[in-house]
Protein backbone atom coordinates (compact mmCIF):
# COMPACT_ATOMS: atom_id res chain seq x y z
CA UNK A 1 0.00 0.00 0.00
CA UNK A 2 1.55 3.27 -0.66
CA UNK A 3 1.82 5.67 1.93
CA UNK A 4 -0.19 9.05 1.83
CA UNK A 5 2.87 11.92 1.49
CA UNK A 6 2.82 13.72 4.53
CA UNK A 7 1.24 16.77 4.66
CA UNK A 8 3.36 20.01 5.94
CA UNK A 9 0.78 21.36 8.47
CA UNK A 10 2.91 24.29 9.12
CA UNK A 11 2.76 25.82 6.09
CA UNK A 12 -0.87 25.74 6.01
CA UNK A 13 -1.58 26.91 9.50
CA UNK A 14 -2.70 30.90 9.98
CA UNK A 15 -0.67 32.83 12.86
CA UNK A 16 -2.92 33.95 15.73
CA UNK A 17 -1.56 36.33 17.59
CA UNK A 18 -2.95 38.58 20.01
CA UNK A 19 -4.05 42.07 18.94
CA UNK A 20 -2.10 44.95 19.23
CA UNK A 21 -2.31 46.79 22.46
CA UNK A 22 -6.18 48.71 23.07
CA UNK A 23 -7.49 46.54 20.23
CA UNK A 24 -9.59 43.53 20.40
CA UNK A 25 -9.23 42.12 17.09
CA UNK A 26 -6.32 43.37 15.24
CA UNK A 27 -9.08 43.52 11.92
CA UNK A 28 -7.67 46.18 9.32
CA UNK A 29 -11.53 47.70 10.10
CA UNK A 30 -10.86 48.13 13.68
CA UNK A 31 -7.40 49.91 13.15
CA UNK A 32 -8.31 52.23 10.76
CA UNK A 33 -11.56 53.62 13.34
CA UNK A 34 -9.17 53.58 16.47
CA UNK A 35 -6.92 55.72 14.62
CA UNK A 36 -9.73 58.20 14.05
CA UNK A 37 -9.68 58.19 10.43
CA UNK A 38 -13.08 57.72 8.38
CA UNK A 39 -13.83 54.00 7.45
CA UNK A 40 -15.46 52.30 4.44
CA UNK A 41 -17.26 49.35 4.53
CA UNK A 42 -19.08 47.89 1.53
CA UNK A 43 -21.88 45.02 1.41
CA UNK A 44 -20.56 41.86 -1.54
CA UNK A 45 -24.00 40.74 -3.12
CA UNK A 46 -23.11 36.80 -2.66
CA UNK A 47 -23.31 34.31 -5.68
CA UNK A 48 -25.88 31.83 -6.25
CA UNK A 49 -22.42 29.66 -6.77
CA UNK A 50 -20.08 27.17 -5.42
CA UNK A 51 -17.47 29.00 -7.65
CA UNK A 52 -14.79 31.44 -5.85
CA UNK A 53 -13.97 33.16 -8.91
CA UNK A 54 -17.97 34.81 -8.46
CA UNK A 55 -16.73 35.29 -5.39
CA UNK A 56 -13.85 37.31 -6.33
CA UNK A 57 -15.18 39.10 -9.45
CA UNK A 58 -18.17 40.28 -6.82
CA UNK A 59 -15.01 41.61 -4.57
CA UNK A 60 -12.90 43.30 -6.78
CA UNK A 61 -14.69 46.39 -6.99
CA UNK A 62 -15.20 47.00 -3.55
CA UNK A 63 -11.53 46.13 -1.96
CA UNK A 64 -10.25 49.08 -3.98
CA UNK A 65 -11.75 51.21 -1.63
CA UNK A 66 -13.63 49.70 1.38
CA UNK A 67 -11.65 48.62 5.02
CA UNK A 68 -14.12 45.56 4.93
CA UNK A 69 -16.36 43.80 3.20
CA UNK A 70 -19.63 43.07 4.39
CA UNK A 71 -20.44 38.81 3.78
CA UNK A 72 -24.29 38.59 4.15
CA UNK A 73 -25.90 35.93 5.38
CA UNK A 74 -29.26 34.96 3.67
CA UNK A 75 -30.44 38.67 3.56
CA UNK A 76 -33.61 38.81 2.64
CA UNK A 77 -34.49 35.12 4.12
CA UNK A 78 -32.78 34.07 0.37
CA UNK A 79 -30.23 31.19 0.38
CA UNK A 80 -27.07 32.46 -1.48
CA UNK A 81 -23.19 30.73 -0.58
CA UNK A 82 -23.10 31.04 2.93
CA UNK A 83 -21.42 34.32 4.73
CA UNK A 84 -18.99 31.91 6.65
CA UNK A 85 -17.67 30.73 3.17
CA UNK A 86 -17.34 34.19 1.24
CA UNK A 87 -15.59 35.55 4.53
CA UNK A 88 -13.16 32.86 4.59
CA UNK A 89 -12.50 32.78 0.67
CA UNK A 90 -12.00 36.35 1.45
CA UNK A 91 -9.34 36.35 4.35
CA UNK A 92 -7.45 33.76 2.39
CA UNK A 93 -6.91 36.48 -0.13
CA UNK A 94 -6.33 38.88 2.01
CA UNK A 95 -8.77 40.99 2.33
CA UNK A 96 -10.88 42.41 5.29
CA UNK A 97 -14.17 40.82 5.94
CA UNK A 98 -17.29 41.53 8.59
CA UNK A 99 -18.88 38.37 8.90
CA UNK A 100 -22.69 38.45 9.10
CA UNK A 101 -24.81 35.93 11.35
CA UNK A 102 -27.98 36.20 11.48
CA UNK A 103 -30.29 34.13 14.32
CA UNK A 104 -33.10 32.97 11.90
CA UNK A 105 -31.60 29.54 10.93
CA UNK A 106 -29.19 28.38 13.67
CA UNK A 107 -29.30 27.83 17.25
CA UNK A 108 -26.90 28.77 19.79
CA UNK A 109 -25.02 25.72 19.59
CA UNK A 110 -24.06 26.22 15.64
CA UNK A 111 -23.87 29.91 16.47
CA UNK A 112 -20.59 29.45 18.52
CA UNK A 113 -19.22 26.96 16.62
CA UNK A 114 -19.34 28.91 13.52
CA UNK A 115 -18.09 31.81 15.26
CA UNK A 116 -14.26 29.64 16.61
CA UNK A 117 -13.82 28.75 12.87
CA UNK A 118 -14.20 32.30 11.91
CA UNK A 119 -11.62 33.24 13.92
CA UNK A 120 -9.72 30.14 13.15
CA UNK A 121 -9.96 31.02 9.20
CA UNK A 122 -8.90 34.50 9.92
CA UNK A 123 -12.05 36.17 10.03
CA UNK A 124 -11.87 39.73 12.99
CA UNK A 125 -14.79 41.12 12.37
CA UNK A 126 -18.69 39.98 13.03
CA UNK A 127 -22.11 41.70 12.34
CA UNK A 128 -24.58 40.29 14.73
CA UNK A 129 -28.48 40.11 13.73
CA UNK A 130 -31.32 38.93 14.42
CA UNK A 131 -32.62 38.67 10.63
CA UNK A 132 -35.40 38.48 8.57
CA UNK A 133 -38.34 36.08 9.00
CA UNK A 134 -38.42 32.78 6.21
CA UNK A 135 -41.50 34.59 5.02
CA UNK A 136 -40.03 37.25 3.39
CA UNK A 137 -38.03 34.91 0.76
CA UNK A 138 -38.17 32.22 -1.72
CA UNK A 139 -38.75 29.63 0.72
CA UNK A 140 -41.51 30.58 3.07
CA UNK A 141 -41.82 26.51 4.06
CA UNK A 142 -38.25 27.13 6.00
CA UNK A 143 -38.59 26.63 10.20
CA UNK A 144 -37.28 29.41 11.99
CA UNK A 145 -34.64 29.16 14.77
CA UNK A 146 -34.10 32.53 16.51
CA UNK A 147 -32.97 30.77 19.29
CA UNK A 148 -31.32 33.89 19.82
CA UNK A 149 -31.37 37.77 18.79
CA UNK A 150 -29.23 40.42 17.84
CA UNK A 151 -28.40 41.25 21.91
CA UNK A 152 -28.42 38.31 23.11
CA UNK A 153 -25.79 37.00 20.13
CA UNK A 154 -23.76 39.97 20.95
CA UNK A 155 -23.49 38.90 24.45
CA UNK A 156 -22.63 35.97 23.73
CA UNK A 157 -19.77 36.35 21.40
CA UNK A 158 -18.48 39.36 23.69
CA UNK A 159 -18.53 36.25 26.57
CA UNK A 160 -16.67 33.89 24.65
CA UNK A 161 -14.10 36.40 23.74
CA UNK A 162 -13.44 38.77 26.99
CA UNK A 163 -14.41 35.42 29.59
CA UNK A 164 -13.08 32.73 27.55
CA UNK A 165 -16.79 30.82 27.70
CA UNK A 166 -18.84 29.10 25.84
CA UNK A 167 -22.67 29.95 27.43
CA UNK A 168 -22.56 26.21 29.12
CA UNK A 169 -19.70 28.00 31.14
CA UNK A 170 -17.37 25.73 29.48
CA UNK A 171 -13.74 27.03 29.00
CA UNK A 172 -12.54 27.99 25.57
CA UNK A 173 -8.06 27.37 25.45
CA UNK A 174 -8.15 30.21 22.60
CA UNK A 175 -11.16 32.46 22.54
CA UNK A 176 -12.47 34.52 19.17
CA UNK A 177 -10.54 37.64 18.50
CA UNK A 178 -13.55 39.35 16.88
CA UNK A 179 -14.32 43.26 16.28
CA UNK A 180 -18.18 42.89 17.42
CA UNK A 181 -21.09 44.62 14.86
CA UNK A 182 -24.35 45.12 15.41
CA UNK A 183 -27.11 47.14 12.94
CA UNK A 184 -29.42 50.07 13.54
CA UNK A 185 -32.43 51.79 11.70
CA UNK A 186 -32.20 55.24 12.60
CA UNK A 187 -35.09 56.92 10.31
CA UNK A 188 -37.48 53.77 11.36
CA UNK A 189 -40.35 54.58 13.54
CA UNK A 190 -40.28 54.56 16.45
CA UNK A 191 -37.51 57.42 16.43
CA UNK A 192 -37.41 58.29 20.03
CA UNK A 193 -36.96 54.89 20.77
CA UNK A 194 -33.76 54.15 18.35
CA UNK A 195 -30.84 55.44 20.53
CA UNK A 196 -32.19 54.10 23.24
CA UNK A 197 -32.36 50.61 21.66
CA UNK A 198 -28.54 51.63 20.20
CA UNK A 199 -28.06 51.99 23.93
CA UNK A 200 -28.48 48.29 24.93
CA UNK A 201 -26.88 47.11 21.77
CA UNK A 202 -23.32 48.97 23.19
CA UNK A 203 -24.16 47.81 26.36
CA UNK A 204 -24.43 44.38 25.08
CA UNK A 205 -20.78 44.52 23.30
CA UNK A 206 -21.70 46.28 20.39
CA UNK A 207 -18.28 47.60 18.82
CA UNK A 208 -19.46 49.49 15.70
CA UNK A 209 -22.47 50.00 14.38
CA UNK A 210 -23.49 49.41 10.03
CA UNK A 211 -26.65 51.59 10.20
CA UNK A 212 -29.61 51.09 7.03
CA UNK A 213 -29.63 53.35 4.08
CA UNK A 214 -29.67 56.70 4.87
CA UNK A 215 -31.77 58.82 2.39
CA UNK A 216 -33.19 61.29 5.07
CA UNK A 217 -30.33 63.27 6.67
CA UNK A 218 -32.20 65.59 9.25
CA UNK A 219 -33.86 62.56 10.57
CA UNK A 220 -30.38 61.11 10.73
CA UNK A 221 -28.80 63.78 12.50
CA UNK A 222 -31.53 64.24 15.14
CA UNK A 223 -30.89 60.60 15.88
CA UNK A 224 -26.96 61.04 16.00
CA UNK A 225 -27.90 64.15 18.21
CA UNK A 226 -29.52 62.20 20.73
CA UNK A 227 -26.46 59.73 20.56
CA UNK A 228 -23.94 62.35 21.55
CA UNK A 229 -26.51 63.16 24.53
CA UNK A 230 -26.39 59.60 25.82
CA UNK A 231 -23.03 59.40 25.37
CA UNK A 232 -22.83 56.79 22.85
CA UNK A 233 -20.56 58.27 20.28
CA UNK A 234 -17.39 58.00 23.29
CA UNK A 235 -18.39 54.23 22.86
CA UNK A 236 -19.12 52.86 19.41
CA UNK A 237 -18.04 53.96 15.96
CA UNK A 238 -21.31 54.53 13.63
CA UNK A 239 -21.20 53.54 9.79
CA UNK A 240 -24.04 55.36 8.44
CA UNK A 241 -25.39 53.20 5.63
CA UNK A 242 -26.03 54.33 1.86
CA UNK A 243 -26.09 53.38 -1.55
CA UNK A 244 -26.77 54.76 -5.32
CA UNK A 245 -30.72 54.48 -6.32
CA UNK A 246 -31.28 53.05 -10.17
CA UNK A 247 -34.38 54.75 -10.26
CA UNK A 248 -37.34 56.23 -8.59
CA UNK A 249 -39.10 52.47 -9.55
CA UNK A 250 -36.30 50.69 -7.53
CA UNK A 251 -36.28 53.62 -5.00
CA UNK A 252 -40.59 53.23 -4.38
CA UNK A 253 -39.85 49.28 -4.29
CA UNK A 254 -37.30 49.87 -2.05
CA UNK A 255 -39.11 52.06 0.40
CA UNK A 256 -42.22 49.40 -0.01
CA UNK A 257 -40.36 46.24 0.35
CA UNK A 258 -37.02 45.81 2.48
CA UNK A 259 -37.73 46.16 6.21
CA UNK A 260 -36.03 49.90 7.52
CA UNK A 261 -35.94 51.64 4.74
CA UNK A 262 -36.87 55.13 4.38
CA UNK A 263 -36.80 57.55 1.62
CA UNK A 264 -38.28 60.41 1.49
CA UNK A 265 -40.81 61.51 -0.96
CA UNK A 266 -38.21 64.18 -2.52
CA UNK A 267 -35.39 62.25 -3.01
CA UNK A 268 -38.42 59.91 -4.92
CA UNK A 269 -39.42 62.65 -7.20
CA UNK A 270 -35.71 63.85 -7.78
CA UNK A 271 -35.10 60.97 -9.33
CA UNK A 272 -38.38 60.84 -11.48
CA UNK A 273 -37.08 64.03 -12.33
CA UNK A 274 -33.55 62.89 -13.78
CA UNK A 275 -32.91 62.68 -17.29
CA UNK A 276 -30.59 59.85 -16.34
CA UNK A 277 -31.55 58.14 -13.07
CA UNK A 278 -29.07 55.86 -12.78
CA UNK A 279 -26.28 58.70 -13.38
CA UNK A 280 -28.40 60.93 -10.59
CA UNK A 281 -28.51 57.94 -8.28
CA UNK A 282 -24.75 57.65 -8.05
CA UNK A 283 -24.71 61.24 -7.65
CA UNK A 284 -27.13 61.58 -5.17
CA UNK A 285 -25.14 59.01 -3.26
CA UNK A 286 -21.81 61.43 -3.01
CA UNK A 287 -23.90 63.93 -1.62
CA UNK A 288 -25.43 62.24 0.85
CA UNK A 289 -21.59 60.51 1.97
CA UNK A 290 -19.99 64.19 2.04
CA UNK A 291 -23.05 65.47 4.38
CA UNK A 292 -23.34 62.14 6.86
CA UNK A 293 -19.01 62.90 7.24
CA UNK A 294 -20.16 66.33 8.45
CA UNK A 295 -22.02 64.80 11.33
CA UNK A 296 -20.32 64.68 14.58
CA UNK A 297 -19.99 60.78 15.83
CA UNK A 298 -19.79 59.45 12.70
CA UNK A 299 -17.05 57.47 12.27
CA UNK A 300 -17.53 56.01 8.32
CA UNK A 301 -19.82 55.10 5.81
CA UNK A 302 -21.31 51.40 5.05
CA UNK A 303 -22.17 51.52 1.41
CA UNK A 304 -25.05 48.73 -0.17
CA UNK A 305 -25.02 48.85 -4.03
CA UNK A 306 -27.07 45.95 -5.15
CA UNK A 307 -25.96 44.96 -8.21
CA UNK A 308 -24.31 48.52 -8.87
CA UNK A 309 -20.81 47.64 -7.28
CA UNK A 310 -19.06 48.72 -10.06
CA UNK A 311 -20.02 51.87 -8.76
CA UNK A 312 -18.47 51.80 -5.55
CA UNK A 313 -14.82 52.91 -6.19
CA UNK A 314 -15.73 55.66 -8.08
CA UNK A 315 -18.48 56.83 -5.74
CA UNK A 316 -15.61 56.72 -2.77
CA UNK A 317 -13.17 58.96 -5.01
CA UNK A 318 -15.88 61.29 -6.01
CA UNK A 319 -16.85 62.11 -2.17
CA UNK A 320 -13.49 62.70 -0.89
CA UNK A 321 -14.14 60.91 2.33
CA UNK A 322 -10.42 58.54 1.61
CA UNK A 323 -8.73 62.41 1.15
CA UNK A 324 -5.59 62.20 3.89
CA UNK A 325 -5.23 58.95 4.70
CA UNK A 326 -1.65 57.54 5.00
CA UNK A 327 -1.16 54.69 2.52
CA UNK A 328 -2.24 51.33 3.22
Amino acid sequence: MTDIPPVDFDRWQPSYDPPPPGHVSGSRLERVLRQGHFAVTAELNPPDSADPADVFAAARPLARVADAINATDASGANCHMSSIGISALLTRAGIGTVYQISCRDRNRIAIQGDVLGAAAMGVRNVLCLTGDGVGVGDQPGARPVFDLDSISLLRTIRTMRDDGMFLSGRRITSPPRMFLGAAENPCIAPLDWRPDRLAKKVEAGADFIQTNYIFDVPTFARFMARVRDLGLDRRVFILAGVGPLASAKAARWMRSNVPGVHIPDAVIARMERAADPGEEGKRLCIELIQQIRAIAGVSGVHVMAYRREHLVSEIIAQSGVREGRPAD
